[in-house]
């Protein structure tokens, strides 16, 4: 079992995606997406749309791993040669041996890719198979049908609401949680899910 190393720098990465730190520089990759599409933190509780937004959004992923309440990741789509968005561990709790995994967003040209499979495949692998959590949370706006449907898709167990738990740019939110389980992972959902990236992989 190894407990995360917040001043390590994790890599993960398969034939189609890479996962690198988040760094500083960073802000470079991912401005474009920040000019053009700002629907992409529709439902985020923290904006990056607009130049300076991605600043703070980079500033405050940067402190919270710091911190050590947050590790958050670049994601590099090896077939196209380009960064494709972030995504993070946050809320890391060796004690209870659990871990939330979010703040994920892609830009439009990466959805119905088969790269956020890709992407979730290696994170849960490295979280019970590396680290050997016992639980993988998940959590989104309880309107934001396209992350459920994701979330899954890869193998997520819909739990329930909380009730207007957050604050969010229109007021208060309801949010959905999810989970897999170390033992749904090793029976079931890796198996399944490295079936469905198989068919959405041609090569």
């Amino acid at each position: 079992m190894e407990i995360l190393n917040f001043s390590k720098d994790y890599v993960l990465e398969n034939d189609v995606v890479l996962l690198r730190p988040l760094a500083t520089t960073d802000f470079k990759h991912l401005s474009s997406f920040s000019i053009h599409e700002p629907q992409l933190w529709k439902y985020s509780l923290v904006q990056a749309s607009g130049l300076e937004n991605l600043k703070k959004y980079i500033a405050l992923a940067l402190q919270a791993r710091e911190d050590k309440t947050s590790y958050p990741f670049i994601v590099f789509d090896k077939r196209t040669q380009k960064y494709a968005g972030s995504t993070r561990f946050y809320d890391y709790q060796p004690h209870h041996n659990t871990v939330q995994l979010g703040y994920t967003w892609y830009g439009s040209e990466f959805h119905g890719t088969g790269l956020n499979k890709n992407c979730k495949f290696l994170l849960l692998q490295f979280a019970f198979e590396t680290l050997k959590v016992e639980r993988v949370e998940f959590r989104a706006d309880a309107t934001n049908q396209r992350s459920i449907a994701a979330m899954k898709s890869i193998g997520c167990t819909v739990e329930g609401i909380l009730r207007k738990n957050c604050a969010s740019l229109t007021g208060r939110r309801d949010s959905i949680i999810l989970s897999i389980l170390q033992n749904e992972w090793f029976q079931t959902a890796k198996t399944s899910l490295s079936e469905k990236i198989k068919k959405s992989n041609p090569f």
